[in-house]
């Protein structure tokens, strides 16, 4: 009492009886503070002491009076106090509660969490650092929610962001810097009605469609920030205007500044919160690095939501985003004056004349601006155009505001660049819904005479529906099921182990089944929907890494297996058993073909040729076992993928380093190619089309092309953005027969799917490691030749010592519970 005396007659000396009056009830708060000290029998705190009695001056004063509670100057004693007090805060004078938590604290997670939910209604500002107080105060925040209504988790330790609890009050979220989150679980918005304004700032963010889906639950969402844009003038400022303003009541308290400026709703409901545009993120660092922090011990599970496997002290973005290709260093490292077309990732004829945004293009084209802070999403091609398009109550995008002209803009854009649903489709539609729709329709209560014209309607009908059954499998969401294939040999009884694939393909006629070689030499066959090994042919010490798997299409138990160092090898896999009963029959062996990268049987199982890291390429006859001949000097430099056409056994297109793709006619002794077709970086790959219409070529970095098979000419460029990285080896193929292209790089955890026929991107699929630091990479990949929209993915990890694992994709995420069995059988069988 008597600090407490000394300290009111100490401040009150610096305020005239006009300004300031004090009576018992508004001290009552701090009355109470020290009856639940002296309950528990110790100190009053100094700090609380110090904000009670402003909080009170400012209730004198008959402003809004917030009691700020810095959680860095409490300790373990100050606990219960601070409790007992904060659980009768709702019924006292003071308006508001700040939480703010800056450094260390000595406090449990655990006993935050309850000082949290102390406080009900008049919970405001709540900041704090979850690297004090680990993963279980993480776990409970997002389950339980809060009452505040600005959430400041800057360098917040989430990896999949779940906010599954009540957030109803909430108006701002704070993410910035949260250097682990790298994607939004499908509902972890559903809980926040009220948030209006939402920073990601230098987060792990980049995948378009999971993002805009997730924040599309948020009904009130009008400012959205990936990246903070600065309009490039002699005072910095943003353009955003009342995203500048500090506010000045912070000064005073005896925190700085929490980085999250919020002028929260008044009575009326007119004003609006803002995140600041400005701010420096000096206080990045305030916390001590040298400290214990105590979760740092936490092991990040294989899919956690949360990652604390280390503590991060520099928080530059190529450090914090070990995934970024390596080609974006130079982008990253740019912090000069970029154009509004460059930030917005839009091309350059955005505004030729007859755009839809060429009615201001002088007013655009004049303003110029700075990047700071940017996630990897921003770096995506037509990034702004998109997220305006999807997201269409915002109002203000990276602090630039969005007019009607941005809108208009954007949604034409969306159209020319993307697939809002597969095949054109403009509206989602329940499964059920189609078949239904096709069962009413395929009645067979028709009249005599208008039977032709019916079969012609009903022949049509089926490839409609079977396409439209497609598209309501891949919007029923957004969100892909990834599982890894879990394939497991035995060696003995007691020791089993992982297989390390290097290759598969799916087979041609049996739907279950797929083929895989391994790093160690072995081919497996595996059905992966049961996940049960068919065969399994070990290496015997004859093969290294299996790079090259062919299977014949007239024997389907057949196929050619080559490995990197030259052996190639015919196998019938129905007389080669499993790993258990360990009888293995002699395989036919081919003559060698020195540092072999790819192998192609023909369309009627007569030849296959070999290439790989030389400048020829060998035909082999499949019936007797010879050598046919070797094609010397097909290209300026090695040969690293080699394919047969579908439907024509002597036709073959080759794809080099040396830029070129050729086209080859074996009845025409292939001296010289029947056209030759360039890229403008080395090939990766060439493959048919299933119809032999077309060639797709993929070079290196992202230049994916469709070539017509005829002539060689372009028919389509996907138009993919190149990461600028010279190692960034893409790969891409067919799905769903020709109507779409499937596209990977191993520098990218990503993989594009887009329109065959138009080049618009419908999805992208992202792989996540397990943990920090081990983001996944696409090494090869393949579309399920019998189920639409199914593929499978050859990922690799970062890390070396962690082993490749094949993930399959599936968009359908239909309950086959609520479809009639025998209609959906039946629809199948007629498509």
């Amino acid at each position: 009492m008597i600090f407490f005396y000394f300290y009111a007659e100490t401040t009150m000396a610096y305020h005239s009886d006009d300004e300031i009056s004090v009576d018992l009830f508004i001290l009552r708060p701090i009355f109470r503070y020290f009856d639940v000290c002296k309950k528990h029998g110790i100190l009053p705190n100094k700090a609380i002491l110090a904000e009670l009695f402003k909080a009170k001056l400012k209730n004198a004063r008959h402003e809004v009076s917030s009691l700020v509670v810095l959680l860095d100057d409490l300790k373990d004693v100050d606990y219960y106090p601070l409790l007992d007090l904060l659980m009768e805060i709702d019924s006292s004078e003071i308006d508001a509660v700040d939480m703010i938590n800056r450094s260390s604290c000595v406090l449990s997670g655990e006993r935050v969490s309850s000082l949290l939910r102390a406080v009900n209604k008049k919970l405001q500002v709540v900041d704090v650092r979850d690297i004090s107080f680990g993963k279980d105060f993480l776990l409970d925040l997002s389950r339980q929610g809060l009452t505040c209504q600005v959430l400041n988790l800057r360098s917040s330790h989430f990896r999949k962001l779940k906010m599954v609890g009540k957030f109803v009050q909430m108006h701002v979220l704070n993410l910035d810097f949260s250097a682990s989150l790298t994607s939004f679980r499908e509902d972890c918005f559903a809980c926040m009605p009220n948030l209006k304004s939402l920073s990601l700032c230098e987060t792990r963010i980049a995948n378009l469609w999971t993002t805009s889906a997730a924040l599309s639950k948020l009904p009130s969402l009008v400012e959205l920030r990936f990246q903070n844009c600065l309009l490039c003038s002699d005072t910095g400022s943003s353009p955003v205007s009342s995203w500048n303003k500090v506010n000045e009541d912070m000064d005073s308290k005896s925190h700085r500044d929490i980085g999250l400026y919020i002028e929260l709703p008044s009575l009326n409901g007119e004003a609006i919160p803002y995140l600041p545009s400005g701010i420096e993120y000096e206080d990045m660092n305030d916390y001590d690095a040298n400290h214990d922090v105590r979760s740092t011990a936490e092991d990040s599970s294989d899919d956690s939501e949360f990652d604390f496997s280390g503590h991060r002290q520099d928080f530059s973005l190529m450090e914090l985003l070990p995934d970024l290709p390596r080609g974006w260093n130079q982008l990253v490292d740019q912090q000069n004056e970029i154009s509004f077309g460059t930030l917005d990732m839009q091309d350059e004829d955005q505004f030729s004349p007859g755009s839809s945004n060429s009615r201001h293009p002088s007013y655009i084209a004049s303003k110029k601006y700075i990047s700071r802070h940017p996630s990897p999403i921003c770096y995506e091609k037509h990034y702004r155009d998109y997220m305006i398009a999807s997201l269409p109550n915002l109002k203000v995008l990276d602090n630039l505001h969005i007019q009607k002209v941005d809108r208009e803009t954007a949604n034409d854009s969306f159209r020319r660049h993307f697939e809002y649903l597969p095949y054109n489709m403009n509206n989602k539609e329940s499964v059920v819904s189609i078949l239904q729709k096709r069962e009413v329709r395929a009645s067979p209560t028709r009249t005599h005479t208008s039977k032709k014209k019916f079969s012609y309607a009903s022949r049509k009908s089926q490839h409609f529906y079977s396409r439209s059954l497609s598209a309501a499998k891949v919007g029923s969401s957004t969100w892909p099921t990834l599982r890894p294939l879990s394939v497991l040999s035995s060696i003995s009884r007691d020791e089993r182990r992982s297989f390390r694939p290097r290759q598969f393909e799916y087979h041609p006629s049996e739907s279950s089944l797929m083929a895989f070689g391994t790093l160690d030499g072995e081919v497996v066959v595996v059905n992966h929907e049961s996940e049960k090994i068919v065969s399994y042919i070990p290496s015997l010490g004859a093969m290294n890494s299996v790079l090259g798997l062919c299977w014949l299409k007239k024997y389907p138990s057949k196929l050619i297996a080559g490995s990197d160092n030259g052996s190639l090898r015919l196998y019938d896999v129905q007389s080669t058993p499993t790993i258990s009963r360990g009888i293995y029959h002699t395989p036919v062996t081919f003559d060698e073909f020195d540092q072999l990268t790819s192998v192609h049987v023909n369309s009627i199982d007569e030849l296959f040729l070999a290439s790989g890291y030389s400048r020829h390429v060998a035909l082999y006859d499949i019936s007797s076992g010879r050598r046919l001949q070797v094609f010397a000097d097909m290209h300026r430099e090695h040969i690293n993928v080699i394919k047969f056409s579908n439907h024509s056994p002597s036709l073959f297109a080759t794809s080099s380093f040396d830029r070129d793709v050729k086209l080859w006619d074996l009845r025409q002794k292939p001296n010289r190619p029947c056209y030759t077709a360039s890229s403008s970086r080395g090939n990766v790959m060439v493959c048919f089309s299933p119809d032999d219409h077309y060639l797709l070529v993929s070079a290196i970095d992202n230049e994916v092309k469709q070539l017509l098979a005829v002539d060689g000419r372009l028919h389509l460029d996907f138009a993919i953005a190149s990461t600028g990285s010279s190692q960034n080896y893409t790969r891409s193929y067919y799905m769903n027969g020709r109507d779409y292209v499937i596209s990977g790089s191993c520098d990218e955890h990503v993989v594009r799917i887009c329109c065959a026929r138009t080049g618009r991107r419908l999805r992208d699929v992202s792989l996540e490691g397990k943990g920090s630091g081990t983001s996944m990479f696409v090494q090869s990949l393949r579309g399920d030749p019998f189920r639409d929209f199914n593929l499978s993915i050859l990922a690799a990890y970062i890390r070396p010592c962690s082993s490749s694992e094949i993930v399959k994709v599936t968009f359908s995420q239909i309950l086959f519970s609520e479809i009639n069995t025998n209609v959906y059988q039946s629809f199948l069988k007629d498509t």
